[in-house]
């Protein structure tokens, strides 16, 4: 039986940016992450000619640091910054 990582569990404080997205925190880098893409699915914010980019509209533009698009990985790493 696998072993749950306890650190990617672990509830995070969330800015308040990124809470204007997702709600209010603490939660899971998971939890986020889900939160994010419902968020994204929602809004229609995906790239229809390339899935991996994400348009941002002005809340995520707050949390991209003013990025009007961001590929998915890149959004990974810009969220993190948004994460204590």
């Amino acid at each position: 039986m696998a072993k749950s990582n306890a650190a990617f569990m672990k509830p995070m404080n969330i800015s308040s940016e990124l809470s204007a997205v997702v709600g209010q925190g603490p939660m899971p880098r998971s939890e986020v992450v889900k939160k994010l893409w419902e968020y994204i699915r929602n809004n229609n914010l995906q790239d229809a000619s390339n899935k991996r980019n994400i348009n941002a509209d002005a809340k995520l533009k707050a949390v991209f640091g003013g990025k009007d698009v961001v590929n998915m990985f890149e959004m990974t790493k810009l969220v993190s910054k948004h994460l204590s």
